[in-house]
């Protein structure tokens, strides 16, 4: 079995032993054009400080190690390399170790991925290692505590670009070999194997400066570089991400006080990534999918102007300043997550950041705090898997909304004031929860450890009612019920919250607007809310206005009325993105019927005029009609919302956005219902045309396999499409939409495609997994057994980034309550409840993955019970 899976104990005594100080570390990868040549030349020299006399190990998953030199001395390599460690035994005070081998490019973004662009046929290498796959390309000691400096060479063609951390110092071309050249990289100050990089291939790339005159009256000169394909370039709108850059640039160099530390600035837009993008400093790496090569609305230019300052944020939070362990991953990811947003709100010209972060960023927080997975924010992390399962919501959302009350809490020049004393204090080393306390109280003159305990060390979500007690018109006492159950422990954990609550009624025009606020601390069970006894009873009564806190809303029954019948009255964005927030809560949650949820949608969304909020209502009401709405009622309810998206889609704006996301929710609709076959049919065709709507590549392939799914498009007319749309996106469309069809055989290959072929590349396997998840009811009724058989053997055989796509992916989550069943009584759920009783010693991260999906499976079922 491999031993790859790093424990937190095996880390800690590592960390006890040894001192890292440098790395010098050489790529040859001249031949990764050659599709036949699975790997590459890496050479590592690692000095280190060692306890005399003592023992250790080096990371490296590999091809073949060739070999081991320790102080001067060749080691045995079948002696000293067992799986993915080298042994290293009777250590000096002061040590060289340098290992030679073979490492493996990659198809499923884990370590050196290797990309073949279909449009050109160009090669396309880069690095992504997060949390522990620097160890897939050179041999190391990967942990994050363990920092030191590195130095890269790679020799690539000639005609390439290459890039890393440090900046470009020599490009010396062979004399022996002119097609190859070496490259030369700066060293870089101290960090942590994880967060090195290496590009490589025929890129585009645009280059800009960035400077600022420091208060010794020194300038701090940035060099600016921007990477994509060169199959992309007309797509790439360099000049917009440069002047985002610099706005970021300008506002965390001055808000944290803190020289921006890492020489120059580099983002590459990178092929089939498995993340929104990546840290490494002077090198940022994001997905190309935020390179709009079709019609994107302002909703998708702005979470990608909050995926740059997010990133941007890293540099401080992450790299300067690292976790020493992943259990405080929140210390990077959480503030980069509040500041990403906070970076569009006060550096960019949009104004509904934080709308959009309610409706939107914190909704996955919600999802994935009512889990019996989730945990709190300082995690229990005992290894890589359990880290690799914790970049979710918890530690990136709700954390930031954390953070967001506790900036209500202490207030914002304090929190700032203890961010710059936490970077000036551990500048290029690592912490604990318990040095950033330090800081924050000692700035805000608070003792944080109760409210760290509360927030940060409990699991679950804190809801809120307001109770109102007097008559019809006037409130005699408003109290606010706090239910805060920790899905873990069962026991209330109620925390201190400091909200606002608004006061909203109808002015003489009929707009619902907000006429007085009340600012109050919440704390325990129940908080009289002495301000509003004997107030006349607004319209609607908003409890946690304006997001302060972290909760849940339940409306009171007046104000759920309110809101039910005038919902696109009320003016303000942040109070309406909330008041849809409580509405889904609601319908998620079973108090309410699904199907009322997807109404409010028909009669408010068409109003809506955020189209972040616009997004984010129509893809909620989307999974409504498909899981929560029950199967009797779903084709009526599905087909009301498919007739308003046509109507919608025709009298909308033309050109608008809001024109866009009507179409997308045709098309995604029309998956499972042919009403609108030949509607699309003659939209695809030219036949038809809608003012103003522009058919690209994107929308396209969204209506072909709506086609498809309904058995309208044979695979020759599919492959036709992707022979006039030769691009990674186009593939992945086409690998959807063939996986669609709803056939047997079809369904049958697809499965066999994504569990048995380890061909496929990341992007790819998750087409077909989706595409074959579109199903009329019973098709897939046949891949339930096989499914859990193959749970284990998929977790051993395939590295964890693909294990967990298949088993999260091919999970039989598309399920009906039948008439009189109970939710826990479904075949499926008691199947579920089987494998995790008869599995107990599954891996954590497998039984996790599993786990939630019966959960989400359980949620859908209960809400069809309620409707």
């Amino acid at each position: 079995m491999s031993n790859h899976n790093l424990a937190r104990a095996e880390a800690a005594t590592r960390s006890a032993l040894i001192s890292t100080h440098s790395y010098d570390v050489s790529l040859d990868v001249r031949e990764a054009a050659d599709p036949g040549v699975p790997g590459y030349t890496s050479r590592s020299v690692i000095n280190f400080s060692a306890e005399p006399g003592s023992s250790t190990f080096l990371d490296f998953i590999h091809g073949g190690v060739h070999s081991i030199f320790l102080n001067g001395k060749g080691l045995d390599v079948a002696e000293v390399v067992d799986e993915d460690r080298i042994r290293l035994e009777n250590l000096q005070a002061e040590n060289q170790v340098t290992v030679t081998g073979t490492a493996l490019y990659s198809r499923s973004g884990e370590g050196m991925h290797r990309f073949v662009d279909p449009a050109d046929g160009e090669c396309y290498l880069y690095t992504q290692y997060e949390p522990a796959d620097a160890r897939r390309v050179f041999a190391n000691f990967e942990q994050p505590d363990l920092k030191a400096e590195f130095t890269f060479h790679v020799m690539a063609p000639s005609g390439w670009q290459v890039a890393s951390n440090g900046a470009e110092i020599a490009r010396t071309q062979l004399t022996t070999d002119p097609a190859t050249s070496r490259w030369d990289f700066a060293t870089t100050k101290r960090m942590s194997t994880y967060i090195t990089t290496v590009l490589a291939g025929p890129y585009f790339q645009a280059t800009d400066h960035w400077s600022k005159t420091l208060d010794d009256g020194s300038s701090l000169e940035v060099p600016l570089a921007l990477y994509c394909r060169a199959s992309m370039q007309e797509s790439f709108d360099a000049a917009e991400l440069f002047r985002l850059t610099k706005n970021g640039l300008d506002f965390f160099n001055e808000l944290f006080d803190y020289p921006y530390p890492w020489g120059k600035y580099d983002q590459a837009f990178v092929p089939e990534y498995n993340l929104g993008a990546m840290e490494n400093p002077g090198l940022v790496t994001f997905t190309e999918k935020y390179v709009f090569t079709s019609r994107a609305t302002d909703a998708q230019y702005q979470a990608r102007a909050n995926t740059l300052m997010h990133e941007m944020a890293h540099m401080w939070f992450g790299d300067l300043v690292t976790m020493t362990w992943w259990d405080d991953l929140w210390l990077k990811e959480s503030f980069a997550d509040y500041m990403g947003t906070l970076g569009v709100d006060r550096a960019t010209d949009w104004d509904s950041a934080w709308v959009n972060f309610a409706n939107k960023r914190k909704s996955w927080a919600y999802l994935q705090d009512q889990l019996p997975t989730t945990h709190p924010i300082v995690a229990d992390i005992p290894d890589l898997e359990a880290a690799k399962q914790n970049f979710d919501g918890i530690t990136y959302a709700k954390g930031a909304s954390v953070l967001k009350q506790l900036v209500a809490y202490v207030g914002f020049e304090a929190f700032i004031d203890g961010s710059r004393r936490y970077f000036r204090d551990h500048e290029y080393r690592n912490t604990t929860l318990t040095d950033l306390l330090e800081a924050l109280g000692a700035a805000s003159g608070r003792d944080l450890g109760a409210w760290a305990r509360q927030w940060l060390q409990t699991s679950g979500i804190s809801t809120m009612t307001a109770e109102i007690t007097g008559a019809s018109d006037v409130m005699e006492a408003v109290s606010l019920r706090q239910e805060s159950v920790d899905p873990i422990t069962g026991s209330q954990e109620h925390r201190p919250h400091r909200l606002r609550i608004g006061l909203y009624d109808f002015d003489d025009s009929g707009e619902l607007l907000r006429t007085e606020v009340i600012e109050t601390d919440v704390d325990g069970a129940e908080t009289t809310v002495e301000e509003l006894a004997g107030r006349r009873r607004p319209a609607l009564l908003l409890v946690n206005d304006e997001d302060l806190s972290y909760a849940k809303v339940r409306l009171d029954t007046a104000s759920e009325a309110t809101v039910r019948s005038a919902l696109d009255r009320l003016s303000d964005p942040m109070a309406r993105a909330l008041c849809w927030t409580a509405l889904w809560d609601s319908a998620r949650d079973a108090v309410t019927p699904a199907a009322l949820y997807v109404a409010a949608g028909e009669r408010f969304a068409p109003a809506e005029s955020g189209i972040g909020v616009l997004l984010n209502v129509l893809g909620n009401a989307v999974t409504a009609v498909e899981r929560y709405v029950p199967a009797t009622d779903r084709d009526a309810v599905r087909g009301s919302l498919l007739e308003t998206s046509a109507l919608q889609l025709r009298s909308c704006g033309p050109g608008s956005d809001q024109q866009l996301a009507w179409a997308r929710t045709l098309a995604e609709l029309s998956r499972h219902d042919g009403s609108y076959v030949e509607f699309l049919r003659g939209v695809l065709s030219g036949s038809l045309t809608v003012d103003g709507l522009t058919v690209d590549s994107d929308l396209r392939w969204s209506l072909w396999q709506a086609l498809a799914a309904n058995g309208a498009a044979e695979l020759p007319e599919l492959d036709t499409e992707l022979a006039k749309d030769r691009t990674a996106a186009g593939q992945e469309g086409h690998a959807l939409a063939a996986a669609a069809r709803p056939d047997a055989a079809v369904k049958t290959a697809a499965w066999d495609a994504a569990v048995n072929n380890t061909t496929l590349s990341n992007e790819i396997l998750s087409a077909t997994i989706a595409g074959f998840s579109i199903a009329p009811s019973g098709l897939l009724d046949g891949f339930t057994e096989p499914y859990f058989d193959c749970l284990e053997s998929v977790w051993e055989s395939r590295s964890i980034e693909i294990a967990g796509r298949i088993v999260r992916g091919l999970f039989p989550s598309a399920q009906d309550l039948a008439p009189g069943m109970a939710p826990a009584e479904h075949p499926v759920l008691r199947r579920t409840d089987d494998w995790l009783a008869n599995h107990p010693a599954a891996p954590r991260a497998l039984r996790r993955i599993v786990l939630e999906q019966r959960s989400h499976l359980f949620r859908a079922l209960t809400a069809q019970a309620a409707g």
